[in-house]
């Protein structure tokens, strides 16, 4: 699977991810950029977006060709992040185009759209 991390993820989240390709927004030159034309982009290119924006599923232009994990934790720090990195995996085995799927405190799922 294709993966995003949005930038308020922390970067070393990526090789726990193991099984799938992961980027940053920051490795691909797309750190700042508004999240519908983050959205737009990753649609585009990825299968799901990683983020911890607990905006991003309200946002107009959630495609439904991308799942998104929302991850919440204590902080965005990868010491707080890391111990998610099994649920996060779950979630990528799990999700389906357009969903959304949260990870963390107050886990659940619910369909995007």
């Amino acid at each position: 699977m294709r993966v995003l991390l949005d930038e308020n993820v922390p970067v070393g989240l990526a090789p726990e991810l193991t099984g799938h390709e992961v980027k940053t927004v920051s490795s691909l030159g797309w750190s700042g950029v508004t999240n519908s034309e983050l959205l737009r982009r990753a649609s585009e290119q990825f299968d799901v977006l990683v983020t911890m924006d607990q905006n991003v599923p309200f946002q107009q232009n959630l495609s439904s060709r991308l799942g998104v994990v929302l991850v919440r934790a204590r902080s965005n720090r990868l010491i707080h992040v890391r111990p998610l990195a099994p649920d996060i995996l779950a979630a990528l085995t799990r999700i389906r185009p357009g969903e959304v799927r949260r990870v963390g405190s107050q886990q659940g799922n619910e369909t995007g759209g």
